[in-house]
């Protein structure tokens, strides 16, 4: 049968169990973040105890992904991204969810995230997911064009 035309992969979410896509992970982060991180840091978190990540997958290709940091019964989302591409189409909801669901099956009962206070979808976003802030920081992420950003500290109770 002839098809003039392929349905993009759906996407979907998928444990992140090795360093294997550092580079990957450090490109997709600098579509987000005016000061990304290298493929070496992405290579040593992804090797450290205590982390875990998840990747929003659309057939083989990465498409965005979050990366935590577990301690005891805690953990720090250290960093969400999604490629311009998939941003506003609703992916990000489905990444966390699934990453919080993996976080609370581990025995997390809370989780902080640090977010730029102007970025209205993300903080539109982890309101929905029921995070509250609970502090700001001045001056806290560097801008493109030199100036710094505040940000506010946020949690949310899994238990």
């Amino acid at each position: 049968m002839w098809m003039p035309f392929r349905t993009p992969a759906t996407p979907h979410v998928e444990p992140l169990l090795s360093a294997e896509r550092a580079a990957d992970l450090a490109a997709l982060h600098a579509t987000g973040f005016a000061r990304p991180w290298e493929a070496d840091e992405f290579e040593r978190m992804l090797c450290e105890r205590g982390h875990l990540a998840h990747a929003l997958m659309r057939g083989t290709g990465l498409v965005g992904f979050v990366l935590s940091r577990r301690v005891l019964d805690e953990a720090e989302i250290l960093t969400v991204v999604l490629g311009p591409a998939c941003r506003g189409a609703g992916l990000s909801r489905t990444l966390l969810a699934t990453h919080l669901r993996a976080l609370a099956d581990a025995g997390v009962r809370t989780v902080h995230l640090e977010v730029d206070d102007a970025n209205g979808p993300a903080l539109a976003l982890y309101r929905r997911l029921g995070f509250v802030e609970t502090g700001r920081r001045a001056g806290y992420y560097a801008r493109p064009d030199g100036s710094r950003a505040g940000a506010l500290t946020m949690q949310v109770s899994l238990a």
